[in-house]
């Protein structure tokens, strides 16, 4: 029967890891009618709601979503929705749908040694929403952050998923991530089967992480058989989309699910990725020291310690991916989700204008871009360099190089962002008295 509710397929993209206000360090913007408007600035289809275990969260999802396609919502108001880009009005006829999605922070004791481990949960509808909120408020506080701490193993939690929403699914978040994650070199296992043990079959999706990609992953055989999807896991709604997955299938949960499941170009064309080095712990180090090293350079200290104050060093992904890896290189068969490395689109205009990505002249000339190219996605992913030129020239250099990845990478570690440049130092041919008040001219005058 379920069959005949999935919808026509259609090209979308999903982001499906964010968070509410109601969770640490998050916006109070993220209300359900702002990351629609972010959404469709971004060019973004299906958004997950993040949270829904917060009961002022869950109960406000209810409140201002209603039931749209199958397992999918919309905005009960879907009066046109002001653009948080003055200026900047994506097509108002671009559907912007939501997804019940939580995340939870599993701690507990296993095989000896605390495990720390961010799961991300995903439903259809609101009354298994509602039967998990039930059973995870038995077990702990789901009231005091909207990405609750439990002392939950990952298994139970599973388990818990599978009895009470049976058309649900679970993806491990964030995979590498050193402290808080499946594979984590501070609190995490060696194989997938430690974690989830008998239940294992029933996870058939990872969370790669902002420093990780997919051809990190690909080296590692044990992971051949899982789909790696990619989300922003943003705290506020102006970072959506820094990653997203990229359907081709019906908009509906069950299409969606299953084509994450199916792991086929065909469905699932791929995904937009973080150059993996802008993470932040993408590389080993101490941050109050200012180390960054690579994996090789730590494995050559003694006990893998700070050469400046000698505590123990953060390893990061690339160097738990080398220890876990069993090829030299990545290895996709031929139907494979295609990815995409990009650089969101506040970040390439601040380096081309030579200010911060959040000051006003970025904003300014974000609306303008978003004014002529429809949207973000739809500027750094399909419009030809050739048009892009015709407007500005500058921008379409920037944007295929990105393309090309030919990019200057400064990688993050140990909890600070890296830095992704186009250009080098020389090449924008700044004047050094050039003062802020001074426009860089992007758009050619018409």
């Amino acid at each position: 029967m379920r069959l005949l509710l999935r919808c026509r397929p259609m090209d979308y993209a999903a982001d499906l890891h964010i968070h509410s206000p109601h969770s640490r360090a998050t916006s109070p913007d993220c209300s359900p009618a702002r990351l629609a408007a972010w959404a469709r600035i971004k060019g973004i289809q299906v958004v997950a709601t993040g949270d829904f275990t917060h009961p002022a969260w869950f109960q406000r999802l209810k409140d201002e979503l209603t039931p749209a396609e199958a397992g999918l919502f919309r905005l009960r108001d879907e009066r046109p929705l002001p653009s948080p880009l003055p200026g900047a009005a994506p097509a108002a006829s671009t559907p912007v749908r939501f997804m019940l999605s939580a995340e939870i922070s599993c701690i507990y004791k296993r095989h000896g040694a605390v495990r720390k481990v961010h799961n991300l949960l995903y439903v259809p509808d609101f009354s298994s929403a509602e039967r998990i909120n039930r059973r995870l408020a038995g077990i702990g506080n789901i009231v005091s952050d909207g990405r609750p701490i439990l002392g939950l193993d990952s298994r139970d939690l599973l388990e818990i998923l599978l009895e009470l929403a049976p058309e649900g699914f679970l993806v491990p978040a964030h995979i590498w991530t050193p402290w808080f994650s499946l594979f984590g070199s501070r609190s995490g296992f060696d194989r997938i089967e430690e974690c989830f043990g008998d239940l294992t079959g029933h996870v058939f999706a990872l969370e790669t992480g902002l420093s990780s990609d997919p051809d990190m992953n690909r080296t590692i055989s044990a992971l051949d058989r899982f789909a790696l999807i990619s989300n922003s896991d943003c705290h506020s709604p102006s970072k959506l989309g820094r990653e997203v997955n990229l359907f081709s299938t019906g908009l509906d949960f069950f299409s969606l699910r299953d084509a994450i499941r199916g792991n086929q170009r065909e469905t699932f064309p791929g995904t937009v990725e973080f150059f993996p080095e802008e993470g932040k712990y993408h590389l080993d180090g101490h941050r109050s020291c200012g180390i960054r090293l690579t994996p090789s350079e730590t494995r050559a200290l003694p006990g893998m310690r700070c050469p400046v104050c000698g505590t123990p060093l953060t390893v990061g992904v690339q160097h738990r991916v080398e220890e876990l890896a069993d090829r030299s290189a990545p290895l996709y068969p031929s139907d494979a989700p295609q990815v995409f490395s990009l650089i969101p689109l506040p970040e390439l205009l601040a380096e081309l204008l030579g200010v911060g990505p959040t000051s006003k002249q970025v904003m300014e000339q974000y609306s303008r871009t978003i004014a002529l190219f429809g949207s973000e996605f739809a500027l750094l992913l399909r419009t030809p360099v050739e048009e892009i030129g015709r407007a500005a020239p500058l921008l379409a250099e920037a944007i295929s190089r990105m393309r090309q990845g030919r990019v200057i990478r400064q990688p993050g570690f140990d909890g600070q962002f890296g830095v992704i440049r186009l250009f080098g130092q020389q090449e924008l041919n700044r004047p050094t008295g050039r003062r802020k008040s001074d426009r860089v001219q992007l758009f050619s005058e018409r």
